[in-house]
């Protein structure tokens, strides 16, 4: 424990959350191995810290630490910065170069967002953990090299690896060793912490009185959410501090800075929706409409039998009721309407039946689809463009489909 507390002083860490002093003792633990090590966490949660603590506590600490953000370099020149390239390899290669990990030799290299490396680099990446080789873009030299990899990740990496975006084997080689860093929400009193320390460096920085939060300002912190993790604590310690003319922060004050705030930290519901259920949302709205006609025509078959075996109020419940007795008033006084006449053709023909036109309403996608495409042809007088867009479908899809329909 003292071992941990001093990493803190020396990095500047702050709180006593258990799942923070346990990254903490991982990265300890592992510092003196060459184990590959993959952490993981929130945006903003602080895994810039833990390579530095594992370079700086192991035996390469005298060595190079090159940390390189994956996701902000460029699909086509990421295999140059990494493994480095030769004199015209590419045009603009107007002479060699080293890579990261060429450069980083004998020390430490921190891949972050290693998650957004495209396939083809992974499989340069996962020689390098296999082998300690790698060739420059543009060589056929192989080369040696002994580099401590330490990458990191924010996003669900196995759902990476089953969506096909990230290689498996490359997973499981970098997660020799995985570290867990807790989310900020997950803190508790940590956070106060963390306030009162960013709202101290910007005090000193700037030489002003440090803010002072009340009971009730710590604990609406505590209850946030903070989607942005300790950078958005930070930014808003900073905020309030410059802002604020009071040094004496209540509830009310500090709410003003956390426009979405939450009494309650409640979990979110996440409902699984069943894509193979509809395709598009073309086909709910076909849904919807059929369940409607199938309603009308229960409605009708009610209303239908209390004209039959007669109306009694006692029948009719339920939200429904006025409904119901409206249309049945109605079709009472059509029935009174009917003109004498049309009853003494009746009794003289008793063939004639009362009648009821019922046109079916196709079902067919095909033909529904035939005729919204007309309709906006005809609304952009034939602008397909224009039409495309009314549609929400590309301006291709909309040409395949008129010579699919055969349409004008």
């Amino acid at each position: 424990m003292q071992e941990i507390q001093k990493i803190k002083q020396r990095f500047g860490i702050v709180g006593d959350f258990p799942g923070l002093n346990r990254a903490i003792d991982i990265a300890v633990q592992v510092a003196s191995t060459d184990l590959s090590v993959l952490i993981s966490g929130e945006s903003g949660s602080g895994k810039e810290v833990f390579p530095q603590i594992i370079h700086q506590s192991s035996s390469r600490k005298h060595g190079k630490y090159i940390a390189v953000n994956c996701g902000a370099i460029p699909e086509g020149t990421i295999d140059s910065e990494l493994f480095g390239h030769e004199k015209g390899a590419f045009t603009g290669a107007i002479d060699s170069r080293k890579g990261y990990f060429e450069v980083a030799n004998g020390g430490t290299i921190f891949l972050d967002e290693v998650a957004e490396l495209p396939l083809s680099t992974q499989v340069r990446l996962l020689r390098v953990l296999e082998t300690g080789e790698f060739i420059r873009v543009g060589s056929s030299n192989v080369q040696k090299i002994n580099v401590r990899v330490i990458a990191a990740t924010n996003i669900d990496i196995i759902q990476a690896v089953q969506n096909g975006k990230f290689r498996e084997d490359l997973y499981y080689r970098l997660n020799t060793v995985p570290i867990s860093i807790p989310s900020l929400r997950e803190r508790g009193e940590d956070i106060s912490l963390l306030f009162r320390k960013f709202a101290r460096d910007f005090a000193d920085n700037y030489r002003m009185p440090p803010i002072v939060l009340n009971s009730e300002a710590k604990a609406v912190l505590e209850n946030y959410r903070w989607p942005g993790n300790i950078r958005q604590l930070k930014n808003i310690a900073e905020q309030v501090s410059i802002i604020e003319e009071s040094r004496d922060i209540d509830e009310s004050k500090i709410k003003k800075y956390l426009p979405d705030y939450q009494n309650v930290k409640l979990p979110a519901l996440i409902q699984k929706v069943d894509q193979a259920s509809f395709s598009s949302e073309r086909e709910i709205l076909y849904k919807i409409l059929f369940d409607m006609k199938s309603d009308m025509n229960d409605l009708k078959k009610l209303v239908a039998d209390l004209l039959q075996n007669g109306y009694n109020d006692s029948d009719l419940q339920g939200t429904h009721a006025n409904t119901v007795r409206k249309l049945y008033q109605s079709m009472e006084e059509q029935k009174a309407n009917v003109s004498p006449e049309m009853e003494v053709k009746k009794e003289q023909n008793p063939n004639i039946q009362d009648t009821e036109e019922i046109i079916e309403e196709s079902l067919s996608l095909e033909e529904k689809e035939i005729e919204m495409i007309t309709k906006a042809l005809e609304k952009y007088h034939g602008k397909r463009k224009q039409a495309a867009v009314e549609l929400g479908i590309s301006e291709r899809t909309l040409y395949r489909k008129i010579k699919e329909y055969g349409l004008n």
